[in-house]
């Protein structure tokens, strides 16, 4: 006779469709019912939580002895019948007139029992007291709720139910790897429901990957999507989701009202909040993608709706996942899914605020990056472009608005200007000649605004390599400029036609023109960097004994402010120039330290150039396999930049050439391959590892940094490093603590360091290279 199965106990229901991952979730949640006794599940509408529920319940029938039992709220409209309704999901029979919160107690008092309660967010309120008198009254009792908020009571933990896995936007995947994610396998799965002979090739993994990602792999989304496919292709649905409120609906009869369609589950979010936070979801709608408090503040506030109401809206609309918090070591950043984004654009456009909000987005970003060019004469140069980095979806919003819009063209011309060192600095040159060229083509022709656009336009050509447009460029700033006495940028142009002539092996006109510009425009200190180090490289390819005082003239003038990115250049132009006197080991070090200033950047030309220069180095020295494969990271890193070395002049590339036939000479052809395919195969942080990769190099950037303390700062740095304190060092020098605090601090803004210790380490290190 056959073991007979044991007694279920409670009301979950069998599932009808598979389910597809979330099994570190379902683990996750049990080890949490284990020691928790409320666990509320949370996330946005449609991401699974109903269902993740269930399963959760499925798999803990053994636990729980007598009975797992679940409450779906989600037709219960009266916050006084919460507890009726789970007192009738129990089966509860009770003839008395007791309140059914009695009954509960009564019934579960003695019972290891799990109640789930699905769908809370529109009864939180009564839903936490039912939830709190039931754990204080019922000791063995467990509860797992689903909400779009947490419960806020007492002992109550929280588990955020995340969108299903999918791959990175971008990589390049198989069928077979399809299936370790979550979105593309429900996707599929569900599709073939509706469509069994659907098959997948390689050529539509990217419209698989596309259509999760646009859906935020949500699920819900997700298999509303898929019932398409009964009669669209992927990439048919693909080029439809940019309605996706009118394309993702369900004809299923049995789903509740709210589940039939996308655009009703948010709407039930959105009744949900409060009108307060309705405006604030569909302000935020402006941004793309991550946004800071700070930028909410400044974007979205206004008399009706208050600055210093920003904060605590967003924590509601955290609180109920229609914000997120983004993942960030820095000041918290916020985002939101597209899908409830796109909703909110939806009620933004219905409340007739979307060009003013596009107009103050863009004045907002406007301000930011003209705050980071205006203090890019100091020390905070890495974090300004990492700022402007991290914003670049929004600068790119803005950007898009202000070249479409007839009325912000001077916004935009002042925006492409001010991103200069964004696009120039920071790996851009792409992007940054788009939008100047839309800037351009949409301004009018004599406006003052967009002369300083010209000469920035030139300056991003000059470094794609487009020498002829660039000097147009350049002769229309100049004749502009003249007319409405724009001195600062006839200073600039002036030295961008040094650069021209430079790039075009014209040193003698070069030269010529870089010193009449530090000549002529003295204050602008900048310009005077930026036109210094070109001047030290067109000395040095004149074979000038001046160049390496020029380049040590731009260090000083750099280190007087704590700037960081035209003292690379300067090292670099040293560097060369120690090189074309055959002083290679000199060389290195200028250029290693150069090159170490260059990681905490992201300027593409200015990491290649200084990889370039250094496998020259390497072959001058006879570190053959070295600059071969020197030549094959920098070989990836020009491909990835889309210019190379001839962008920079003939006397460059003549360089660069008889590197390669120095590399070709002296090794095997099968030896060399190998080393330049090595290169090659080395990403961008990768690249810059290999090359700073040596003992010279480790040391250079230590070496130089010594230059810049001054011989007492050096004094108390060395005496720092042998463990005396600040009096100690101050009675050795005879001078008054005071000044020693002084010296230190100085020290430690020189260096970038943050303690003495780190100070102790960085002499240690000094001195062992001596």
């Amino acid at each position: 006779m056959a073991p007979r199965k044991p007694r279920v106990v409670g009301n979950v229901p069998f599932p009808i469709t598979s389910f597809i991952g979330r099994q570190r979730d379902i683990r996750k949640v049990r080890e949490m019912l284990a020691t928790a006794r409320l666990v509320t599940l949370t996330g946005v509408g449609g991401v699974g939580k109903t269902r993740l529920a269930t399963e959760v319940a499925s798999a803990s029938r053994q636990s729980y002895p007598d009975g797992v039992w679940l409450v779906d709220l989600s037709r219960v409209g009266d916050p006084d019948l919460v507890a009726d309704a789970v007192v009738t999901s129990l089966g509860v029979v009770d003839m008395s007139n007791r309140s059914a919160e009695e009954q509960l107690v009564d019934r579960l008092a003695d019972l290891h029992a799990l109640l789930v309660l699905d769908n809370c967010e529109h009864l939180v309120e009564t839903s936490s007291a039912l939830c709190d008198r039931l754990l204080k009254s019922c000791a063995e009792l467990r509860i797992l709720t689903t909400s779009r908020e947490a419960l806020g009571i007492m002992g109550e933990h929280v588990y955020p139910v995340l969108p299903l896995s999918m791959p990175s936007s971008g990589t390049t995947i198989t069928p077979t790897g399809l299936t370790a994610f979550e979105a593309p396998t429900l996707l599929l799965e569900r599709a073939r429901a509706v469509r069994p002979e659907l098959t997948v090739t390689e050529g539509d993994m990217d419209a698989v990957t596309r259509v999760c990602h646009r859906l935020d792999g949500i699920p819900l989304a997700i298999e509303l999507a898929a019932s398409r496919l009964r009669s669209l292709t992927l990439n048919g649905l693909l080029e439809r989701l940019d309605d996706r409120f009118t394309l993702l609906t369900a004809d299923a009869r049995t789903a509740a009202p709210r589940q039939r369609t996308l655009r009703a589950l948010i709407d039930w979010s959105y009744e949900l909040s409060r009108p307060a936070e309705r405006l604030l979801w569909a302000r935020l709608s402006v941004f793309a993608g991550e946004f800071t408090l700070a930028a909410a503040e400044g974007v979205c506030a206004d008399p009706d709706l208050p600055r210093k109401q920003i904060l605590d809206l967003i924590d509601h609309l955290v609180a109920q996942s229609i914000v997120l918090l983004a993942p960030t070591d820095g000041l918290p950043r916020y985002r939101m899914l597209e899908t409830i984004r796109e909703y909110g654009w939806h009620r933004l456009t219905e409340l007739g605020e979307s060009d003013t909000l596009r107009k103050r987005h863009c004045d907002y970003y406007l301000a930011l990056a003209e705050r980071i060019a205006g203090e890019w004469n100091g020390p905070t140069q890495p974090a300004g472009l990492a700022e402007l980095r991290t914003e670049h979806g929004n600068l790119q919003a803005a950007l898009d608005w202000a070249t479409s819009e007839p009325t912000a063209t001077r916004e935009a011309l002042a925006l492409v200007t001010a991103l200069r060192y964004h696009w120039c600095a920071d790996g851009f040159l792409g992007d940054g000649r788009r939008w100047i060229d839309r800037a351009l083509r949409n301004a009018d022709r004599y406006s003052p605004d967009r002369v300083p656009a010209l000469w920035v336009a030139a300056w991003v050509m000059l470094l794609q390599g487009d020498h002829a447009q660039a000097e147009q460029a350049l002769d229309e700033c100049a004749t502009h400029a003249a007319s409405v006495a724009d001195h600062r940028s006839i200073g600039w142009v002036n030295s961008l036609r040094g650069t021209l002539a430079l790039f075009r092996g014209r040193v003698a006109d070069s030269i010529s023109t870089f010193e009449s510009v530090i000549t002529d425009y003295p204050e602008d200190a900048d310009l005077i960097r930026l036109t210094l180090f070109q001047l030290a490289m067109s000395q040095a390819h004149a074979g000038d004994r001046r160049a390496q005082a020029t380049a040590r003239q731009a260090i000083r003038l750099a280190d007087e402010c704590g700037e960081q990115w035209s003292k690379s250049y300067a090292l670099w132009a040293l560097g060369f120039d120690r090189h074309v006197h055959g002083e290679h080991g000199e060389a290195a070090v200028s250029t290693c330290a150069a090159l170490e200033i260059q990681s905490r950047f992201n300027d593409r030309v200015g990491t290649a150039l200084m990889i370039e220069l250094l496998a020259w180095i390497a072959a001058a020295g006879g570190e053959h396999r070295r600059a071969a494969r020197l030549l094959g990271v920098v070989g990836s890193e020009w491909r990835r930049i889309g210019t190379s070395i001839a962008a920079f002049g003939p006397h460059l590339v003549e360089r660069h050439d008889t590197c390669e036939r120095t590399a070709a000479a002296s090794l095997p052809e099968p030896v060399r391959r190998a080393e330049k395919a090595r290169g090659e195969d080395l990403d961008h942080e990768q690249a810059i590892a290999y090359a700073l990769d040596r003992h010279e190099c480790a040391a250079a950037a230590a070496e130089q940094e010594h230059d810049v303390l001054t011989t007492r700062e050096q004094q108390v740095a060395e005496l720092v490093a042998k463990g005396l304190s600040n009096r100690q060092i101050a009675e050795r020098l005879v001078v008054s603590p005071r000044t020693v605090d002084r010296h230190l601090e100085n020290i430690l803004g020189k260096l970038g360091f943050s303690s003495r210790a780190q100070v102790a380490a960085w002499t240690a290190q000094v001195e062992r290279v001596r």
